[in-house]
């Protein structure tokens, strides 16, 4: 599963942008329980406070909800809210980068997407 951010990014941004994409993708819908922190810690070779961190995150944007005993579960609107936050966040953060790099390369950014749909 691709994530939503980059590789330098600290690694419980880039734990959570790989929940956040199942989520866009569908993998996880609304109402769907999220892996356990140790499932998924073991699944991504990660320590499973900075998974509990990553989730957390989630739980304070309100897009999971913990049920004591149980797990975590996709909300209702996740997808949505979550779709809005990552496209703010791409504009208002990535692009601007994105743009600077096809610039400081020298390359032109039309002739990339033709590149890119051939």
């Amino acid at each position: 599963m691709t994530a939503l951010s980059s590789d330098d990014s600290p690694v419980y941004i880039r734990l959570r942008s790989t929940i956040a994409a199942g989520i866009l993708r569908g993998n996880y819908r609304a109402g769907d329980q999220l892996p356990s922190v140790r499932a998924f810690a073991a699944e991504q070779g990660a320590n499973p406070l900075t998974v509990a961190k990553a989730y957390q995150s989630f739980q304070d944007d309100g897009y999971v909800e913990v049920r004591r005993g149980v797990g975590m579960f996709v909300m209702p609107g996740a997808a949505e809210a979550l779709r809005v936050a990552e496209r703010e966040n791409f504009v208002t953060t990535q692009w601007p980068r994105i743009l600077g790099h096809i610039d400081l390369l020298g390359l032109d950014a039309h002739d990339l997407l033709e590149r890119e749909r051939a």
